[in-house]
This record gives structure tokens, sequence and C-alpha cells, in this order.
């Protein structure tokens, strides 16, 4: 999945659960978050990603019980989408005719043929 993520953009969390973790990852599904950082991300585990860290939140060194020694690490961009607060004219931009669109005319003139 491709996603147009930028700093200062608001975001609404659709994933907060962790397979096989305890500690509380802060981040609860429904809430909206800001981006502070996004780019990609390798973790020894959990491989490369593109992750994104939030203005609400800094995770501190992961240095608990199950941690790996990470600071600040960031979530996956995935557990995220933008936040749309008008949906339909994000859908109505979808309809709208480009500059290289041909202009269909509004009237079709019939002409008679003689005979």
């Amino acid at each position: 999945m491709s996603y147009e993520f930028h700093v200062g953009q608001k975001v609404v969390c659709i994933n907060d659960t962790f397979k096989h973790v305890s500690i509380d990852q802060l981040i609860r599904k429904g809430e909206i978050y800001t981006i502070r950082w996004m780019g990609e991300y390798t973790h020894y585990v959990d491989g490369t990603f593109i992750g994104v860290k939030l203005a609400e939140i800094h995770r501190g060194n992961d240095d608990g019980p199950e941690g790996y020694g990470a600071a600040d690490m960031p979530y996956r961009a995935t557990r995220f989408r933008p936040l749309v607060k008008d949906k339909i004219a994000s859908l109505r931009k979808l309809l709208a005719p480009t500059p290289d669109s041909p202009v269909e005319p509004k009237e079709k003139v019939r002409r008679k043929e003689k005979v």
C-alpha cells in the first residue's frame, strides 16, 4: 500500500493491536495523531518498514523486559490512515475533469438528410 504521509499531517489509528507484546504501545484505535517524522526504518527483529513517529507520543528507549534497545522506535505506517475531514470532497476530486480531457458537448445536434 502506498500512502502520501508528510510531517505535520493528521492521521487516524486503525490498528492498535500488537501480537506477543504485553507492554502498552500507547496508540489507540480511532484516535487522531500528528506525524512528526516518517521514513524507512530497520529493526533487527521486525525488519525494514515505513514508519511514522507521532508528535503526541515519544516512545523513549525500548529497553524494557521485551525491549530490543531501539530509541523512540516508529510505528508502522500501515497502522494509520490520513485523516479526511470531508470524505465526499475527496471523492468529488476523482470525478473532476482533468485539463487534458476532452469536453463533451452539452447537446447533440441532429441533422436531417435531404433525399
